[in-house]
C-alpha cells in the first residue's frame, strides 16, 4: 500500500529538508531513486547527512529517510545521470506536498538557477519530473508522451476534484507503523522504512528473499543435472580403450564383414581365456575399412575429450559453490535493496547468452571483444554493421571458414595473447579445424577490399600478416568460458 497524503505531510515535516544540499544521486533499481543530502552545522545543531529514498513501485509508492546502504546498479542510468549533471550540489529551498494530491514539489537552487523536482506518488502513474524554473520539463524518470511527460514539454499541476473542494484530510489518517528497537532521530520515517522493508509486497525483504531463493535454487538444480550428464559422459570416455580394441579387432577381421551387417562378433585375442567373443557394432552404410576408421576416430575424440570434460565438471562445480554462497548471502542480508540488486545481477548473468545483438558468437576477454562470423551471411553482416576500419580481421588461410574480428580499443594495441585467441577462433570456426593448426591472415578492416561480383562476404586483404597457430584445448576451454552467447 502506498503512502497517503497525510502520511506524506508527516514525513516531510519530520524531514525538514530546507537547507540541505544534494551531494549525490543514486538509482538502485528501475523504480527507485536515492538523494544523498547534507546540511552543515548551524544554530546549535550538528552537521547532518541524510539519504532521501523515493520508490515508485506499484503499491509501494513512498519517500522517506533511508538508513541502510543504497547499492549502485552496474551501469549508469539515464535519469540518474541527468540529475547528477543538473542538480548535484544544489540547495533544497523547500519541500512540500501540492495540496493533498500526493505530489511532492522539491524546490532547488544552484548557481543562480532554479529547478523543481516533482515526485508523484500515485501507484498507477508514479513518476519523478525535473523542470527548470519555468516548469519546462528537462527529463523524467518514466517518459510518457501520452501524458505530456517528456523533455521540453510544459508541466503544470491541476488540482484534483477533492483538492478543489477543499479536501477531506480526515478521510486519510496517518497510519501508525511499528518502530524498530533503538533510538531514532526521525521515528516516523524510520518506522515507515522498517514497515515497507518487511511488508511491502513484492518489494519486501521476505518476498525478495523467497524469489532469490527460488531462482538461484533452480539454477543450482540445472547445473547439478548438467554435472550428472557430464559425469556419465566422462565414465563412457574412461572406457575409450574398448573403442581402440574394437577397431583393432575389426581391422583384423575385415574379411568376415558382409555388406549390410550391423555387427561383427570377433574373438578377443587379448583375453586370458580363448574363445571370448566381442560384439562390434557396425554402420551398414559404411565399408568395413570406414567402420574401423570411425572407431579409431571415436577413440581419439574420447581421449581428447576426457580432459575437457574434467575441466567442464570442475567449472560447473565451482559455479554451484558460488551460487550456494550467494544463496547464503541472500539469507543473511537485511537490506531489501541489496537483495534486489543480487537478484538483478543473477538474472542478468543467467540471461546472458540467451540473446545478443551480434549475428554470431561473441567473446569478451581481458576487456577485448572478439566477434565471429560462422558463414557468409554472418561475415557480411559483421562487415557491414558491427566493425570499423581500425578493428582487426582474422581468417584462416587456404580453408573456407568464418571471419574473426577483434574490436579496437582507443589508445591500446591488441596484445599477443588476444591475437592468439582470435587466430585460434579463426582455425576452430573453419573447415580446417580437424588439422588442429593453420596459417591465419591478420590485417585491419580498412585494408579489406570487396570483390565485384564475388559471393556475399568475400573480401581481398591487403597489408596482411601471417600467424601460424596451433589450437590449444586449454585456450579453447578458456574462450568458451568467456563466451557471451
Amino acid at each position: 500500500m502506498s503512502l497517503n497524503c497525510t502520511e506524506i505531510d508527516r514525513i516531510l515535516a519530520e524531514l525538514s529538508l530546507t537547507g540541505f544540499f544534494i551531494q549525490d544521486i543514486v538509482q538502485p533499481s528501475f523504480d527507485s531513486l536515492a538523494l544523498f543530502l547534507y546540511r552543515g552545522a548551524g544554530e546549535g545543531r550538528p552537521p547532518e547527512p541524510l539519504t532521501l529514498f523515493i520508490c515508485l513501485a506499484h503499491g509501494a509508492c513512498r519517500l522517506h529517510a533511508f538508513s541502510a546502504k543504497v547499492p549502485k546498479m552496474g551501469k549508469p542510468l539515464r535519469f540518474m545521470e541527468c540529475l547528477r549533471a543538473r542538480i548535484r550540489g544544489a540547495r533544497v529551498d523547500s519541500a512540500e506536498q501540492l495540496g493533498r494530491d500526493r505530489i511532492v514539489q522539491i524546490s532547488l537552487s544552484k548557481g543562480g538557477e532554479t529547478f523543481f523536482l516533482f515526485v508523484r506518488l500515485w501507484s498507477g502513474a508514479a513518476n519523478i519530473l525535473l523542470t527548470d524554473g519555468g516548469k519546462r520539463i528537462l527529463d523524467v524518470f518514466y517518459r510518457r508522451p501520452a501524458r505530456g511527460e517528456i523533455s521540453g514539454a510544459k508541466w503544470d499541476w491541476t488540482p484534483s476534484a477533492e483538492e478543489k473542494d477543499g479536501g477531506q484530510s480526515g478521510l486519510f489518517p496517518a497510519r501508525e507503523f511499528p518502530l524498530p528497537p533503538g533510538t531514532h532521530t526521525r521515528p516516523y520515517n524510520r518506522a515507515v522504512e522498517f514497515w515497507y522493508a518487511a511488508y511491502a509486497g513484492t518489494a519486501s525483504r521476505p518476498a525478495l528473499t523467497e524469489e532469490a531463493d527460488r531462482k538461484i535454487s533452480a539454477q543450482i538444480a540445472r547445473l547439478e543435472a548438467s554435472v550428472r550428464r557430464l559425469e556419465n559422459k566422462r565414465t563412457a570416455f574412461l572406457h575409450a580403450d574398448s573403442l581402440r580394441k574394437q577397431g583393432d579387432l575389426l581391422t583384423a577381421n575385415l574379411w568376415a564383414v558382409r555388406p549390410g551387417d550391423t555387427f561383427l562378433d570377433a574373438e578377443d585375442y587379448a583375453a586370458e581365456k580363448p574363445g571370448v567373443m566381442v560384439r562390434i557394432p557396425l554402420n551398414p552404410r559404411l565399408s568395413p575399412q570406414e567402420n574401423a576408421a570411425r572407431l579409431y576416430t571415436e577413440y581419439k575424440k574420447a581421449l581428447s575429450g576426457l580432459d575437457a570434460l574434467t575441466a567442464d565438471i570442475a567449472a560447473a562445480r565451482q559455479e554451484i559453490a558460488s551460487l550456494q554462497e550467494k544463496l547464503a548471502a541472500v539469507g543473511r542480508e537485511e537490506n531489501p535493496l541489496e537483495i534486489r540488486k543480487m537478484l538483478l545481477e543473477q538474472e542478468t548473468a543467467a540471461g546472458a547468452g540467451k540473446s545478443s545483438r551480434f549475428p554470431g558468437p561473441a567473446f569478451r576477454r581481458g576487456g577485448w571483444l572478439l566477434l565471429v562470423g560462422r558463414n557468409a551471411a554472418e561475415n557480411d553482416m559483421l562487415l557491414r554493421k558491427f566493425v570499423r576500419g581500425s578493428d582487426v580481421w582474422l581468417h584462416v588461410r587456404d580453408w573456407p571458414g568464418g571471419y574473426v574480428f577483434i574490436k579496437n580499443r582507443p589508445g591500446k594495441t591488441v596484445p599477443p595473447e588476444i591475437l592468439l585467441d582470435g587466430a585460434t577462433l579463426a582455425v576452430f570456426y573453419s573447415k580446417g579445424r580437424n588439422n588442429g593448426a593453420g596459417d591465419v591472415y591478420c590485417t585491419q578492416v580498412k585494408y579489406l577490399r570487396r570483390l565485384k561480383g564475388a559471393p556475399k562476404g568475400t573480401v581481398s586483404p591487403m597489408h596482411e600478416k601471417n600467424l601460424y597457430v596451433k589450437v590449444e584445448p586449454a585456450r579453447l576451454r578458456e574462450l568458451e568460458r568467456c563466451r557471451e552467447h
